[in-house]
């Protein structure tokens, strides 16, 4: 009579040790990292002659009224410190370099949270500058900061595959501590120590940061001195979960942001009589090929199953996520999508991130395969430059072979 009940409770007990005990869709995360960071990283290399119109002081959205609006809505944005030149300089150099840093997983966690202050101190200086992509970049930069997005593909993961092997090398007692994580551990207490003072809004987003340099210092130390002890086994449990529920949340907000954005345009008139796709291809702003717009916009029904698939495709696809085959299939659809968007509408910022954010429900053994391929490929470039410079090397060693 116990067995029906056992059962249950033997399901909710395996189902609780695999989250606790395992960071699941570590290729997902790590796509996911890759690519907002790019995204991020392309727009601000992109826009770095037009910086200082687009959120600096020669903006038309003053430093005054950036002020006034912080004030009301409490955002957080470090550009709102002070107005100077300088200033604003450093903060964009930093956000390029946490961008290029977190795209190749060097201390992931550290440079997943300068990324979150970059993406908030720039967009929150001016809420105006973006086509939709960002606030798509801004959620998931504050989700980035939760998750263990460094397991695979990433510098951390091949530094820590390093110090494994090394450490099973070495003599007991002989492993080298790590100093570069310290040193900018400190860094950035002290940068957080005056940020503490400066900061005026946003107090919840620097408590959030001096709660994750706080649990940094504390991971670092049980690594250093009792790596083996239960301290690091209810540290590494609490980050697993922590990062499943960041990875959860990101899932659930991508649903979302198709769920609603698929609800929304069934209420529209031009959505329903399948004409919507017409009018912004006759506006002059997303028309970068004028050719291309006027030859899709020539053909009604072709408009017309755009229009109504782009609505069936977005409310669809969170009731998808139960059946794995029709969910990739869709998932391939919107992907296309977005990137026939980026072309055609001339919005490649938006359509990037949104493919960056669909990458979260890629199949892993596609991904594995995606890895392995671009690993096979870089190994292939390497050895024919080493094969190369080899073969110019034994040419240059001919020529200086004669005797004088």
């Amino acid at each position: 009579m116990t067995a029906p009940a056992a059962a249950p409770a033997g399901r909710f007990a395996a189902a609780v040790q695999r989250i606790t005990a395992t960071a699941l869709g570590p290729y997902q995360t790590a796509v996911v990292r890759i690519g907002f960071a790019g995204v991020w990283l392309f727009f601000l290399l992109r826009e770095l002659p037009h910086r200082h119109e687009l959120y600096g002081p020669e903006g038309p959205w003053s430093w005054e009224l950036g002020r006034q609006l912080i004030s009301g809505n409490d955002a957080f944005t470090v550009l709102m410190w002070t107005d100077g030149r300088l200033w604003f300089e450093a903060v964009y150099a930093l956000a390029v370099l946490a961008s290029a840093l977190l795209l190749l997983g060097w201390r992931t966690r550290a440079m997943s949270a300068l990324f979150m202050v970059g993406v908030l101190s720039l967009q929150n200086r001016s809420i105006f500058m973006g086509d939709g992509g960002d606030n798509v970049i801004h959620l998931m930069a504050i989700y980035l900061v939760l998750t263990r997005c460094a397991q695979v593909w990433s510098l951390d993961a091949w530094r820590a595959k390093r110090r494994n092997e090394r450490d099973r090398a070495a003599a007991p007692g002989g492993a080298r501590p790590d100093t570069a994580g310290p040193v900018l551990w400190a860094v950035l207490g002290v940068l957080l120590v005056a940020g503490t003072f400066l900061n005026q809004t946003g107090w919840s987003v620097l408590l959030f940061l001096w709660a994750v340099w706080a649990v940094q210092g504390l991971w670092w130390t049980v690594l250093r001195y009792a790596p083996r002890g239960q301290g690091r086994v209810l540290l590494d449990a609490l980050a697993n979960v922590l990062h499943n529920a960041g990875l959860l949340v990101i899932m659930a907000e991508v649903c979302l942001i198709y769920a609603t954005a698929g609800w929304y345009k069934i209420q529209g008139s031009r959505w329903q009589d399948g004409t919507a796709l017409y009018y912004p291809l006759q506006l002059d702003y997303f028309t970068p090929w004028p050719a291309l717009s006027d030859l899709l916009a020539s053909h009604g029904v072709m408009v017309m199953v755009i229009t109504y698939g782009t609505v069936i495709v977005q409310v669809a696809f969170p009731f998808t996520l139960f059946n794995r085959r029709v969910k990739n299939v869709l998932l391939v659809i919107m992907i296309l999508e977005h990137a026939a968007i980026s072309v055609v509408l001339g919005l490649p910022f938006f359509s990037l991130a949104m493919i960056a954010a669909d990458a979260v429900f890629l199949p892993t053994a596609f991904l594995i395969r995606l890895g392995a391929r671009t690993a096979g490929g870089r190994d292939r470039v390497r050895g024919r430059l080493r094969a190369l410079s080899g073969g110019r090397a034994r040419s240059g060693g001919r020529e200086r072979s004669p005797a004088p």
